[in-house]
C-alpha cells in the first residue's frame, strides 16, 4: 500500500509514481510542512553520529519526524536498498536570499521586492534539491529578505530548506558588509541595505538589538575585510574587540549565537576573545588563532570550494579585477589553514559562500575537504551533526535519530569510497515529504 499521501494547504495530493516513472521533484507548494509519514529501506545508512555505517536499515518517519531506525523488514514506501542514506545536509554559510549575480553589487540599490523574492525562491528550491535541507543564511544586503524567505518556507508557501537568518550585516562604515561602491555617491545608497552599519560599542549594541527584535536567529559581525567588497583588505581588522563584544552580549542575552566573518589572524583572535561562537572563512588563521579556537570550542566555517568557482566563473563573466585578485590571494591560504585546523581539532562545519549555492554546486566542496585531509565520514559530519551543534539545532536536525526531523537524502553507491557521489543527490526527503526522487528510484 502506498502511504505517501501529503496533506496540502489546499487539499490532498496523492503521489502515485512507480518504478522509473517518477519526476525529479514530487512535492509542490503550497503544502503543509513537516507532515509526512514514510517508511524507507536503506542499503547503507550513515546516521551523522556513528563512525561506521550500518547496512540494510528501515527508517520510519511519522508526522515529519524520525520514529524508529531498525534492521527489520517492514513493508516500505521507498526502497533505497542500493543507495546510501544520510541526514539532510546543513550549509552553515549561505546568502540564499540574494540574486545570483553578486558581482554586480549595485543591483541591491534598485532591486524590487518582488524580484528579490522570486530570486530567493529559486535559490531556495535549488538548494533543497541539491540535498541541503537546512541552511544558515549569514546575512543579506537587503535588511530582512532572509527573514521573509525563512517565514515563507516555514508557512509552506514555497519549497526550501529550514533556515536560520542573520538579518543584516553588522559592519563599520565602508567595511566589508557596507554596500559602498566606487562611482556611486553614498546618498544613492538605500537605507535598507545599510541597516547594520555602526561605529562604536553602543551603536553596535543598538543595531544588534534591532536585529534581534526584527527576528534574527543569529547575528553576524564583519570583523575583517571581505573578498567580494571594494576597498578593504581581506584579513585587515575592521570592528574592534569592544564592538564585537557588544554584539555578543546582546545576542547571548537573547539566547542566540554570533558568527564572525574574519579572514585575518588578528581579527579571528579578536573575535574569539570577544566571545563569538563561530568564524567564517578563517583564511589566514595562524597557530595561535587555531589554538584559541580549539580551547574555546569555536567552529570554523570554511568555504574551501568557493575560491575555485570564483576563479573560473568570475573571470568568464568579467567580475571586478579587485575581487578576482583578492580571491586568488585567499583561496590556497584558506585551504592550508583548513588542513591545519582539522588536524588540530577545530570543529569545522560545511559552508559555501556567495557564488556556489544558487547553482546547486554546494556539494562540490566535499571533494576539496577530502583532498585537504579530512576523512569522508568527518566531511559528512561537518555537514550534518557537527553543523547542527554549531547552529544550535542539534535536537532537531543533523542526525537520523528518533525524534529528529525526518530530513534524509540518498545517493546511489558508497560516498565513503567516492565522496564525489555527494555532488549529485538522487533523493531528498524533508520532514517526511519527498522533494526529489530521480528516475530509477524504486517506490
Amino acid at each position: 500500500m502506498n502511504r505517501m499521501v501529503r496533506r496540502l494547504s489546499y487539499g490532498a495530493l496523492l503521489l502515485t509514481f512507480f518504478g522509473a516513472a517518477v519526476a525529479q521533484k514530487v512535492v509542490t507548494a503550497p503544502f503543509e510542512p513537516d507532515s509526512g509519514n514514510l517508511t524507507i529501506r536503506c542499503g547503507i545508512l550513515i546516521d551523522g553520529v556513528s563512525d561506521l555505517p550500518r547496512t540494510f536499515q528501515t527508517i520510519e518517519i511519522v508526522d515529519g519526524r524520525f520514529s524508529s531506525v531498525s534492521s527489520g523488514n517492514a513493508d516500505v514506501d521507498l526502497d533505497l536498498s542500493v543507495y546510501t542514506c544520510m541526514p539532510g545536509f546543513i550549509d552553515t554559510h549561505t546568502h540564499i536570499a540574494e540574486p545570483v549575480e553578486t558581482a554586480n553589487l549595485s543591483i541591491f540599490y534598485t532591486i524590487g521586492t518582488e524580484e528579490l523574492q522570486e530570486a530567493s525562491r529559486v535559490n531556495a528550491e535549488i538548494t533543497l534539491a541539491a540535498g541541503f535541507t537546512t541552511v544558515r543564511n549569514v546575512g543579506s544586503y537587503v535588511g530582512w529578505s532572509g527573514r521573509d524567505l525563512r517565514d515563507r518556507i516555514n508557512r509552506g508557501e514555497i519549497a526550501g530548506p529550514r533556515m536560520q537568518t542573520a538579518g543584516f550585516y553588522l559592519t563599520i562604515p565602508g567595511g566589508g558588509g557596507d554596500l559602498v561602491i566606487p562611482g556611486f555617491d553614498e546618498g544613492e545608497i538605500p537605507g535598507r541595505v545599510r541597516m547594520g552599519v555602526a561605529r562604536g560599542p553602543e551603536e553596535f549594541r543598538h543595531r544588534s538589538e534591532e536585529a534581534v527584535a526584527g527576528g534574527a536567529d543569529v547575528l553576524k559581525v564583519i570583523a575583517s575585510g571581505a573578498v567580494l567588497a571594494f576597498g578593504g583588505v581581506p584579513g585587515s581588522p575592521e570592528m574592534t574587540p569592544e564592538e564585537i563584544q557588544a554584539v555578543v552580549e546582546v545576542a547571548h542575552a537573547a539566547g542566540i549565537k554570533v558568527t564572525a566573518h574574519a579572514h585575518g589572524a588578528q581579527s579571528i583572535k579578536d573575535a574569539i576573545g570577544a566571545g563569538v561562537d563561530s568564524i567564517e572563512h578563517a583564511s589566514f588563521a595562524d597557530d595561535e588563532a587555531i589554538a584559541m579556537a580549539v580551547k574555546e570550542n569555536v567552529a570554523f566555517s570554511m568555504d574551501v570550494y568557493n575560491g575555485s568557482y570564483i576563479a573560473s566563473v568570475g573571470r568568464e563573466q568579467g567580475w571586478p579585477d579587485e575581487f578576482i585578485r583578492k580571491n586568488d590571494e585567499t583561496t590556497e591560504a584558506q585551504r592550508q589553514v583548513f588542513t591545519k585546523a582539522y588536524e588540530a581539532g577545530v570543529p569545522i562545519t560545511f559552508g559555501t559562500d556567495s557564488g556556489v549555492y544558487p547553482h546547486g554546486d554546494n556539494a562540490k566542496q566535499f571533494v576539496v575537504m577530502v583532498q585537504r585531509g579530512m576523512s569522508p565520514m568527518d566531511a559528512i559530519k561537518a555537514a550534518t551533526s557537527v553543523a547542527a551543534a554549531v547552529i544550535g539545532w542539534d535536537e532537531d536536525v543533523g542526525t537520523i535519530t528518533a525524534g529528529r526531523f525526518g530530513d534524509l537524502i540518498a545517493v546511489r553507491g558508497d560516498p565513503l569510497s567516492n565522496v564525489s557521489l555527494l555532488q549529485d543527490i538522487d533523493v531528498v526527503v524533508k520532514g517526511g515529504l519527498v522533494f526529489r526522487l530521480d528516475a530509477g528510484t524504486n517506490r
